[in-house]
């Protein structure tokens, strides 16, 4: 008689959780498809699955050869990482208790020469291992929903709380204090001899937020994921892209491909791609009087742009929530993704909410939230 009970309420369960995911991917359906006017239109971009010397990647197999190619490649115009920190765990500072979750200022190193600070927040109803997500901005303070003085609070860039409040262990951070106090340990080794690009050494630190994050004993390291919005979004991206560890991410109008049209999609900044010596270039749009330097230079040249690291997901889910720098067009670059999927017998991947404002908005949001209860839960 106990047998059939634990049967009978394992199959209720599992009936309850099938339809929470059904009702959840009817959500999130509409998302994973362009309009039939960018269907199979794959822009100027050069496909990920040719081989640099034109061979066309044909199996699962091969793809894993072109996919180190692409990594190689990219690892020569970025720098080499220095080693992670795979070990370490948080230092607790403070604690709040919230009416959802308890949150925990911590500490830990994510560059070899400075530790950073943040919010650790943790469900109280939650038990055993759960799904978590590391949110980046320019402050650690928007994400948790309070703000900071030189960054005052704005709608729907609460990630963190949003996430804790659905059930995720989440890590707010950001490059707020670095930066006041004049130490940007994202220059790296340092400001007058930079190896690895700015932006680069951001997606390097959010994987040092991944593991220390992934050492807490309530997370399912299998089961984290990075958002950022803007700025936020382009480390996320980034982050996501270089390496393996995250198992979805969701990238907020970041500027998926690189363009010079666009002053926001300003990856030729000397903090993003384009570093070089001081004195920098006048901030904003290239001309001929204020021209861009050093890597991005190489890339534009040599006809590389992000829909490569797109690709490096496969066949982890993404998801692009595009405003005023990535509208519906910039599927283009995102058929790409959805090929790769494609070869490696996967679907509905790749994902693409459209508003008309770089602005975060309600729904905009709810989808990532959304996103993230789908993939990690």
């Amino acid at each position: 008689m106990k047998k059939i009970s634990i049967f009978i309420f394992s199959f209720l369960f599992g009936q309850v959780l099938f339809g929470q995911t059904s009702l959840l991917h009817e959500k999130l359906a509409p998302y994973f498809s362009p309009p039939d006017s960018l269907r199979n239109d794959f822009g100027e971009f050069r496909s990920p699955l040719l081989f640099k010397n034109g061979k066309k990647v044909k199996s699962a197999k091969e793809w894993t050869k072109r996919k180190e190619e692409i990594k190689r490649d990219w690892e020569g115009y970025l720098g080499i990482w220095p080693q992670l920190y795979k070990e370490q765990r948080f230092e607790y500072i403070d604690t709040l208790y919230e009416e959802t979750y308890t949150q925990y200022g911590v500490r830990f190193k994510w560059t070899p020469t400075e530790w950073t600070k943040g919010y650790l927040l943790v469900p109280k109803i939650a038990s055993g291992k759960m799904p978590a997500v590391v949110s980046v901005f320019y402050d650690a303070e928007s994400s948790i929903g309070i703000g900071s003085p030189n960054r005052p609070w704005r709608p729907w860039r609460d990630f963190a709380k949003q996430l804790a409040n659905r059930g995720f262990v989440t890590l707010a951070i950001g490059t707020q204090a670095a930066s006041e106090r004049n130490e940007f340990s994202l220059y790296y080794p340092s400001i007058d001899s930079v190896s690895v690009q700015p932006l680069s050494m951001l997606a390097y630190a959010g994987n040092n937020a991944y593991y220390v994050l992934a050492n807490c004993k309530n997370v399912d390291k299998k089961r984290i994921g990075i958002v950022g919005h803007s700025f936020g979004g382009k480390w996320a991206m980034f982050a996501s892209c270089l390496t393996d560890n995250f198992a979805a991410a969701a990238w907020s109008d970041p500027g998926i491909a690189m363009q010079e049209n666009r002053e926001s999609i300003n990856y030729w900044e000397p903090w993003y791609l384009g570093f070089h010596r001081k004195p920098w270039r006048k901030r904003g749009m290239i001309t001929d009087q204020n021209p861009a330097y050093g890597v991005y230079n190489q890339l534009r040249k040599e006809n590389r742009n992000l829909h490569e690291l797109h690709a490096l997901m496969a066949p982890r889910p993404f998801l692009v929530s595009g405003g005023a720098e990535d509208p519906v067009t910039q599927w283009r670059a995102l058929n790409h993704s959805v090929e790769v999927n494609k070869l490696l017998g996967q679907k509905e991947r790749v994902a693409m909410t459209n508003r008309t404002t770089h602005s975060l908005t309600e729904d905009a949001t709810e989808v990532i939230y959304t996103f993230f209860e789908y993939h990690l839960k």
